[in-house]
């Protein structure tokens, strides 16, 4: 059978003073993503990324967040890939865990600190309150000390796009985004984000208390006729090809029922590494 963790948000979970209430629908048929040039640099060595998402197909992949090609956040297929690369060497996390529950949203906080002594350490990726250490490729540890990535770099940065110079490739995503922080110059923990129920043990979203630095941000799509607003106080992101239509009131604290792809026809497809 299926394993459906606990640690999945499947339901409209009570987080008592905290509710989100808006996420918004991204949809690669129509080319849609969010899109930001920083006029300077932050810091390249050290920033958090925390979000929450729900797919809505599985199979084809989807970015999540990019910088110039290089330093991205994505689904390959339908493992979690990271990558943290500035040029022509890949330094890759990617899971042997899948994410195809297309009912369930999905916390995802990457750490990325490349002044860390210890190679490990220099890149962390947590999904739903618990640190992912399984990986098919790993690469990162290849990273060497101070390190500079692309994120919070100069280049542009795409929500829901991948797109790289040299190609015509855009890996759109499909699905729902809310709740998205990009917290620049500082190593945070899912516990800056989220938290478990005392009651149900599912990981549940809290609000972020703390700075987003220099090129940070926080997406929280309540402005349905700005659903680039950046709501830390930075410059906004432009909209491309989305609309006041894609905002949604389905979020982390207000799950709404979907249809399960993975048991279309009363068959759930059996794979002990997926959820």
């Amino acid at each position: 059978m299926e394993v459906l963790q606990r640690t999945a948000n499947r339901g409209s979970i009570s987080t008592g003073n905290y509710e989100i209430d808006n996420s918004c629908k991204f949809e690669s048929d129509n080319s849609e993503y969010l899109s930001r040039t920083p006029s300077s640099a932050g810091n390249r060595k050290t920033w958090t990324f925390s979000g929450w998402v729900k797919r809505t197909e599985i199979g084809s992949g989807g970015n999540i967040i990019l910088s110039a090609g290089d330093t991205y956040i994505q689904f390959d297929g339908n493992a979690l890939q990271i990558n943290f690369r500035a040029a022509s060497e890949n330094f890759f996390i990617i899971t042997n865990r899948l994410f195809r529950d297309t009912s369930a949203w999905y916390h995802i906080v990457v750490q990325c600190d490349t002044t860390q002594g210890t190679a490990s350490n220099r890149a962390k990726v947590w999904v739903n309150g618990v640190q992912e250490t399984s990986f098919s490729t790993s690469t990162y540890d290849n990273m060497s000390q101070n390190y500079d990535t692309l994120m919070n770099s100069t280049n542009e940065h795409e929500v829901g796009k991948y797109s790289n110079e040299e190609t015509t490739y855009a890996n759109f995503f499909n699905g729902y985004m809310a709740e998205m922080h990009l917290v620049d110059g500082t190593a945070l923990e899912p516990t800056s984000f989220g938290e478990f129920d005392d009651d149900s043990g599912i990981w549940k979203p809290k609000a972020y208390a703390g700075s987003h630095g220099t090129n940070g941000f926080y997406l929280d799509f309540k402005d349905g006729s700005n659903l680039g607003n950046d709501a830390s106080g930075g410059t906004d992101f432009s909209e491309n090809n989305i609309s006041a239509a894609d905002q949604s009131t389905d979020t982390p604290t207000n799950n709404f029922a979907t249809l399960n792809q993975l048991q279309l026809d009363g068959t759930v497809i059996n794979n002990s590494a997926t959820i």
